[in-house]
């Protein structure tokens, strides 16, 4: 091969390997220049997610109990400070349906807590880990060790009411004789660390089965499930933040209408 064969050569094989090396560059650029996805906003409370039981529901009894000294902790918890109880809209809407059946047997319903901050669930963590308090025990787990309310499941470190779709409730009829409404029988006080307060529990009164059967059917009609530890404690299905754990504190001043 003589001189200017070799340097034909080495012009096309340099002019190939050009080639390739812009053909990466460009397709690196390619991928670098590619839109990003968006992210999509983690949701947050406010008018547009959550609505206010109680603007709502008028009719509605509420009995906030995280907000006073009636609960098991024995004081305010926190994220209560005030007796606020609200919701998804979507779980508004399901809690609607039952109030309006109800309205029509001259019954209401009345909510023991609903959305629970994350900072409250984080509050009865400390109060379950503290052995040494036990001055609500008589009344709220009289049956139960102190030590064993992790590992039976009536506390933990994550509560569906954080993620705004769950509620606490019973109810209430009304009565002609005392004109007032007065909450059915339920065999057991709401937050009573007890297998009592299981639905499927024999031990109470028919009166009480058939009042937690009224309760249970009317909330799982209108599309909410009932949890198998506690008569009073339901959660909608195909509630519309399943991984988020809200964190806000309930005050007077929270604005929810739209």
């Amino acid at each position: 091969m003589n001189t200017n064969s070799k340097t034909k050569h080495l012009k096309v094989v340099v002019f190939f390997i050009g080639a390739i090396a812009t053909g990466l560059v460009s397709v690196m650029n390619s991928e670098n220049t590619a839109p990003t996805p968006e992210v999509e906003e983690a949701p947050v409370v406010s008018a547009e997610t959550f609505a206010d039981i109680g603007e709502m529901l008028p009719e509605a009894i509420l009995d906030i109990r995280y907000a006073g000294n009636n609960n098991f902790v024995g004081k305010p918890v926190d994220g209560y400070a005030a007796p606020r109880a609200i919701v998804s809209h979507e779980a508004m809407q399901a809690l609607v349906n039952v109030q309006q059946q109800l309205r029509e047997q001259h019954r209401t319903l009345v909510i023991f807590d609903a959305f629970r901050p994350q900072r409250a669930v984080d509050h009865f963590v400390r109060w379950a880990e503290d052995l040494n308090d036990s001055a609500t025990k008589q009344e709220f787990y009289p049956s139960v060790p102190k030590s064993e309310l992790f590992e039976r499941g009536y506390i933990a470190a994550k509560s569906s009411h954080s993620r705004g779709s769950t509620v606490d409730c019973t109810i209430a009829e009304w009565n002609d004789s005392l004109q007032q409404y007065v909450e059915l029988d339920m065999g057991s006080p709401f937050d009573y660390f007890d297998p009592v307060s299981w639905p499927s529990d024999t031990t109470i009164s028919d009166v009480a089965r058939r009042n937690r059967m009224i309760l249970q059917n009317i909330m799982v009609q209108h599309g909410f499930s009932p949890y198998p530890q506690e008569w009073w404690h339901f959660t909608l299905s195909g509630e519309p933040y399943p991984e988020t754990y809200f964190d806000i504190e309930l005050t007077d001043s929270l604005m929810l209408t739209r």
